[in-house]
């Protein structure tokens, strides 16, 4: 299952802040909103490529604009990422139902790593400096279409 998958990759990246004896968990809540993180919260925004496939045709697709949201807080030793994976619609299909992403291991990975390093630099104020992985991205030869992208509807898609 993808969620498991997820929460491995994560487990195996913040292990590197157990060593002070604070456990992380990552959670999987498709009600955050981007900007909007409760009181105490910090929000990390990422873009990563992904693919979908649509529930009604079965048509799939690549897609390098797949924004993931982040909400992460760390209060006496417990720190807990709360994660939205924003979906896109077919194109093809009229009232095509928003799917999630299906993002591969080595994308997972990426957002993993960079999210972990978010952590310790928003909720252990380490100065890190910035370092961008980037994520591998698929050749797409269609436009992205912003009205079929969830990520746009919400204001937060890159268009790079």
């Amino acid at each position: 299952m993808d969620q498991q998958e997820w929460t491995q990759i994560f487990q195996n990246q913040i292990a590197v802040l157990r060593n002070n004896g604070h456990t992380w968990n990552l959670e999987f809540d498709d009600t955050i909103l981007p900007n909007s993180p409760k009181l105490g919260w910090e929000t990390y925004i990422r873009n990563t490529s992904a693919r979908f496939s649509c529930t009604s045709c079965r048509r799939s697709w690549p897609s390098n604009r797949v924004m993931v949201i982040f909400h992460m807080h760390l209060m006496d030793g417990q720190g807990t990422v709360k994660v939205r994976r924003l979906r896109q619609a077919c194109n093809r299909c009229d009232n095509a139902p928003m799917v999630k992403p299906r993002v591969e291991s080595d994308n997972i990975q990426i957002l993993m790593e960079n999210l972990v390093e978010k952590i310790r630099i928003k909720c252990y104020h380490e100065n890190l400096g910035q370092k961008k992985r980037q994520n591998k991205a698929f050749d797409v030869k269609n436009p992205h279409e912003p009205d079929h992208c969830e990520g746009c509807k919400l204001g937060i898609c890159t268009r790079e």
